[in-house]
């Protein structure tokens, strides 16, 4: 993967504006290279990752091709592009790579952003491969890059704050942002605001299509059973409401649902416990805290932890502060990072003691929480116990 590693190397990977007509205008160009299967898009705050890899499975282990694309990844570039039950190979990312470069001009390949040109990549891959498509948006929805393509269902995950530079300062900004990529049937996952049904079905009517309810779609006893599921495979709670907007779109797209199907699934990163005392979790919203303190309720952990400059990081720590005995700082290389100093205030102005973090105590429990950088800084470093 040299040659695709050396010119994505080349782009930025965050940008202070976003030019929302280049990509479509670039893909209109060559939109005929692409003969779309089935799509379902996801777009959302939370869970987008999780509820989009759970119906990705449960479609691939029914039997059919499915590709799922998800960003950003944790250690490895072909995360971001799972094919069939397994991240895509260095060696088709090199050929489509050198494929999408002979479709491009040369303008117009330059002039792509880092996710505009893995989206493409992504999306030439699962055309020529797959029945189904399980699209992630990036960290928008009308403007992101992934809704230029015609899908078959709408998956609306849980709505929160979140990079409100880009999305708006209210809930009902953010949310119409998102929700404005609907253009026709759309599944609505279990909302913490209720004003994200309100906003979704004023959507639906406008672009009079039907809309769907994950909390109550199914038979009640689907329900029962998925939570009992859950909690026998030691999985997250607060994963049962992922599972069943996946199982819900499963059976929207004309398919019986059969818990059978979520055996195997595997979840990187999300809520993962990947040694006795120790959990990590790539969120970094308050959502994503709220959801944690929940799942570590009655218990205290040290948090090992750090944060992007443009997060909510306060009101994130205060959400934990309740289940969090001690936090330990993992410095991230990333230019979008605190500064350790006003990381500093904010815990002391929490009330939250603190240190450098240095390696793992085997009779202490920890949470590695705060952004897949953090995530990727601790695996990577190759955690002592």
């Amino acid at each position: 993967m040299k040659l695709l590693d050396a010119y994505l190397a080349q782009k930025p990977l965050y940008y202070d504006k976003i030019d929302y007509e280049r990509f479509p205008n670039i893909y209109h160009k060559i939109q005929s290279y692409f003969q779309l299967p089935r799509i379902i898009h996801l777009v959302g705050t939370n869970a987008k990752g999780s509820t989009g890899r759970a119906l990705a499975h449960i479609l691939q282990k029914s039997g059919k091709s499915v590709g799922h694309y998800s960003s950003p990844h944790i250690l490895k570039f072909n995360e971001r592009i799972w094919l069939n039950g397994v991240d895509i190979s260095d060696d088709i990312l090199e050929v489509y790579h050198l494929k999408l470069q002979s479709i491009l001009s040369e303008e117009d390949s330059k002039a792509l952003s880092y996710f505009e040109y893995t989206t493409l990549l992504a999306m030439l891959i699962f055309c020529d491969e797959c029945e189904y498509i399980v699209l992630e948006a990036g960290l928008g929805g009308e403007y992101d890059a992934t809704n230029v393509f015609d899908k078959v269902l709408s998956i609306i995950t849980p709505i929160g704050y979140d990079h409100q530079a880009f999305l708006g300062n209210t809930l009902q900004e953010i949310a119409t942002t998102k929700i404005n990529s609907v253009r026709g049937d759309c599944l609505i996952a279990k909302q913490p605001e209720s004003i994200v049904y309100e906003i979704a079905h004023n959507r639906v009517e406008k672009v009079k299509s039907n809309l769907y309810f994950a909390a109550s779609y199914l038979e009640e006893d689907f329900y029962e059973k998925l939570l009992l599921h859950v909690k026998k495979n030691a999985y997250a709670e607060f994963l049962f409401d992922n599972f069943a907007t996946a199982f819900c779109a499963y059976n929207l797209l004309g398919f019986e649902v059969n818990l059978k199907l979520l055996e195997g699934l595997e979840l990187f990163g999300r809520c993962q416990k990947i040694a006795p005392n120790i959990t990590i979790d790539v969120g970094h919203n308050p959502m994503a805290a709220e959801a944690l303190k929940s799942q570590f309720n009655g218990k205290k952990v040290i948090l090992v932890y750090n944060s992007y400059n443009d997060k909510e990081y306060e009101q994130i720590l205060r959400i934990l502060s309740p289940i969090v005995l001690h936090v330990e700082i993992l410095p991230i290389d990333n230019v979008r990072a605190l500064q350790k100093e006003k990381l500093h205030e904010t815990l002391e102005k929490v009330g939250l003691s603190y240190s450098e973090f240095s390696k793992i105590q085997s009779d202490k429990e920890y949470l590695v929480f705060g952004s897949f950088s953090v995530i990727e800084a601790f695996l990577k470093g190759k955690f002592e116990r």
